[in-house]
């Protein structure tokens, strides 16, 4: 599965934080049942390789992937979960590598034309745009897409109900990404969210 055919359905990937691996079913479940079948499961827990796993076996019909991957032995340890997808809040050569081997979807964090060029060099043309809100936001996305047509962007931090229909109406944007529905009731979050995306 390449990134655009996951992004064809899912315009909001939620940054999911698994601290007990007791807590993985039942999220995943509450955002299923949202209407949001996919979760960026951070690796910033012990857990979180165990819970990608899980999150595979029991929900083949959603897009689990691995977030926070900061290197080659977290990304190899995500694909070997079953991760469908690799998101870094930088950009990694050996990670990139890791996963055009394994043929799994990477989306590095990119924020400056410099880090845009490596990406590009890598084969690399959907990008995370991380944290969204303190690199400029949508008019900085805008600016950016001059030079690099080719280029898509998954920008994530200090979007949410209020502003997420300002960045998906910009054709560059294949997604947001972001944690706002993962707080309170999941379900329910997730249907405003759908709601708001469908509006």
């Amino acid at each position: 599965m390449n990134s655009q055919n996951m992004f064809d359905t899912i315009r909001a990937v939620p940054v999911v934080v698994i601290k007990d691996i007791e807590d993985t079913v039942p999220t995943l479940q509450a955002l299923c049942d949202g209407g949001l079948p996919a979760a960026e499961i951070t690796f910033r827990t012990a857990c979180a390789a165990e819970a990608i796993r899980l999150g595979a076996e029991k929900f083949p019909q959603m897009h689990i992937g691995a977030g926070t991957v900061v290197n080659a032995a977290q990304a190899k340890q995500a694909i070997e979960a079953g991760a469908s997808f690799i998101v870094s809040p930088g950009l990694s050569p050996a990670v990139a590598e890791i996963c055009r081997e394994a043929d799994v979807p990477y989306l590095p964090g990119c924020v400056t034309p410099t880090e845009i060029m490596q990406a590009l060099e890598l084969g690399i043309t959907t990008v995370k745009f991380f944290p969204a809100n303190v690199y400029g936001g949508l008019s900085a996305l805008k600016a950016l897409s001059g030079p690099f047509p080719q280029v898509k962007f998954l920008p994530t931090g200090g979007i949410d109900l209020s502003n997420i229909n300002e960045y998906l109406a910009f054709d560059k944007i294949v997604a947001v990404g972001g944690s706002f529905m993962m707080k309170g009731n999941i379900k329910e979050n997730c249907e405003k969210l759908m709601e708001v995306i469908k509006a």
